[in-house]
């Protein structure tokens, strides 16, 4: 198993256990899905269907540093594609398909400028979106069927034993695949990791989670997130852990499904963004729980989204019956920039929760202790120390490296960080060597804590929602004053999650009439960019606070529209 260790012995990806040829009769993939049979894909079948994949692709005149975007559903296809391509030498990058939440044409148009920005080699998808895509983009598209055609006229040529299909070409310091930052209405910079970053990082976060033969990861996470695709993806193939998988579609319909699977297969590790353990505790039927043990779990580990002290406890109250300890629940602070985990909670034991003064936090920037019965007492969930190779800081505003307790930016530098930005050379992520991560947190004896974002950024059931986009696609809805709106989060403690609140001024007073822009604009927010707007308050001329600049400020409009809720 691949360690900081003898991590200089391990040279790319394609080093993977589920590639070598080892242990070919265990488990690779255990694919469920809550209307299907479950799959069980044992290494040997996973290196047989990846070289068939890598087989059509070098048919298709994919070669070394060619970049083949994989916009197909959460399926083993998609993962065969994907190190397909590794083998090949290709870079490959997962992105989320069309589905019925999202406007067709501004999915082709943000398509479209991808291709066209990246130079994408080809696009792989489903038979249903291939078409249309195939007409809006600079580059070949393949279906599923047309790609399957390929692979079955060239079965008899491709074999594990050829040469040119073992990526020896490969130089471990150039890209490996690129993760794909979520914006709300387009993924436009492609975060470009090497072989030797992403390694590094595998070996290190194994460490931290005392990976072993034994664990079994269980993940519904989507494949074009960072949590879903290292996390739930590629560290289990690479180390030769078992992976069961699922579609975070299947999850949303059916939440029960994850611990369902968890029981069914001894599952030992999963990952879940903060608002997953409300959206269990509140959804999951307790008939839907009958017979079911969680007491093979060693950790659930929260990450993606600021830690709530209550959710973990709404989840422990909900699911302490089937096993679940307070000592399993963990976290990490990660982001893609980084290939995944930046820092992680102790095995083991629970995250630590300490209480610091909550006007002295927000107002004096200042993490000030005090006991948890304190009036103004604010709960702040540990996310651990750095993992190996990383270093994490606190900067303040004139770039000097804060002392401890001091809220700041959190900046790093690590052996697993991107290259740059993919084609993106105007984006410029470091300062001096410290990539500034625009979250805002302290740390303490070591520790990391995140306390929100230096930018406007809303964090809303895990997807990154860019407050600009939301205001834009308003600003366009008949009725709204142009230019005169602002979007921005607010906490949710029922949902744990950040939901979008919008305020927009109008020039009507009929409340027929502001009923009816009101409803435009949820559907227009959620047609064009797949986010759920729970808040929507329109107002009259002048309600709207700006900055001596003349632009929107958010954070003042947040305040004043919490005041008058």
């Amino acid at each position: 198993m691949l360690t900081t260790r003898n991590v200089e012995s391990y040279r790319t990806l394609l080093d993977a256990a589920v590639l070598s040829g080892g242990d070919g009769g265990r488990d690779a993939i255990i694919y469920v899905a809550s209307d299907a049979e479950t799959q069980r894909i044992s290494h040997s079948e996973f290196e047989q269907s990846v070289m068939r994949y890598a087989g059509a692709l070098n048919a298709l005149g994919v070669g070394v540093r060619d970049l083949v975007v994989i916009a197909n559903t959460q399926s083993l296809e998609s993962i065969f594609a994907f190190w397909g391509a590794l083998v090949v030498g290709a870079i490959p990058s997962m992105f989320p398909t069309l589905t019925e939440k999202l406007d067709p044409e501004i999915y082709m148009r943000n398509m479209s400028e991808l291709v066209a920005l990246s130079g994408v080699r080809l696009v792989l998808t489903t038979d249903e979106l291939a078409p249309e895509l195939d007409s809006h983009v600079g580059c070949p598209v393949y279906g599923s069927s047309s790609l399957e055609l390929i692979i079955t006229s060239l079965e008899t040529f491709t074999s594990p034993e050829t040469p040119s299909f073992r990526g020896s070409y490969v130089n471990p310091d150039e890209i490996a695949f690129l993760q794909h930052s979520s914006g709300t209405t387009g993924l436009q910079k492609g975060v470009a990791l090497s072989h030797t970053a992403v390694l590094n990082q595998l070996a290190s976060y194994s460490e931290a989670i005392a990976l072993n033969d034994k664990d079994v990861i269980v993940s519904w996470l989507p494949l074009y997130h960072d949590m879903g695709l290292i996390a739930g993806f590629l560290l289990p193939l690479f180390q030769g852990v078992p992976l069961v998988l699922m579609s975070p579609f299947d999850w949303v319909r059916s939440p029960a499904l994850l611990l369902s699977a968890i029981s069914e297969f001894q599952g030992t590790l999963t990952w879940l963004p903060n608002f997953a353990y409300n959206h269990m505790a509140r959804r999951i039927r307790d008939r839907d729980l009958n017979g079911l043990s969680l007491s093979s779990m060693r950790m659930y580990i929260n990450c993606s989204e600021p830690v709530r002290k209550e959710s973990h406890d709404l989840f422990l109250e909900r699911f302490g019956m089937l096993g679940v300890r307070e000592d399993q629940l963990a976290v990490s602070y990660a982001m893609a920039e980084n290939t995944f985990a930046v820092t992680q909670t102790k095995t083991g034991r629970a995250a630590g929760v300490e209480y610091v003064h909550k006007k002295a936090l927000e107002e004096d920037r200042l993490a000030q202790p005090v006991e948890a019965d304190h009036p103004r007492a604010l709960p702040m969930v540990s996310c651990g120390p750095a993992i190996e190779g990383t270093a994490v800081r606190v900067m303040g505003e004139d770039g000097t490296i804060l002392v401890e307790r001091r809220v700041g930016e959190i900046v790093l530098r690590s052996d697993c960080m991107l290259s740059g930005y993919y084609k993106r050379p105007d984006l410029k992520p470091f300062q001096e060597g410290w990539y500034l991560t625009g979250d805002m947190g302290y740390m303490s004896e070591g520790q990391v804590y995140i306390i929100g974002r230096s930018k406007d950024l809303i964090i809303n059931a895990g997807k990154n929602v860019y407050p600009q986009d939301i205001e834009a696609i308003v600003n366009g809805v008949p009725g709204v004053h142009a230019g005169r709106a602002v979007a921005f989060g607010v906490y949710d403690e029922r949902e744990g999650t950040e939901l979008v609140a919008v305020v927009a001024e109008v020039d009507t007073e009929d409340s027929r009439e502001r009923k009816e822009i009101g409803k435009r604009i949820r559907q227009e927010v959620a047609r064009q960019s797949m986010v759920t707007v729970s808040y929507v308050k329109l107002v009259g001329d002048r309600w709207l606070i700006k900055t001596s600049s003349g632009k929107i400020a958010r954070a003042a409009n947040r305040d004043k529209w919490r005041s008058e809720q």
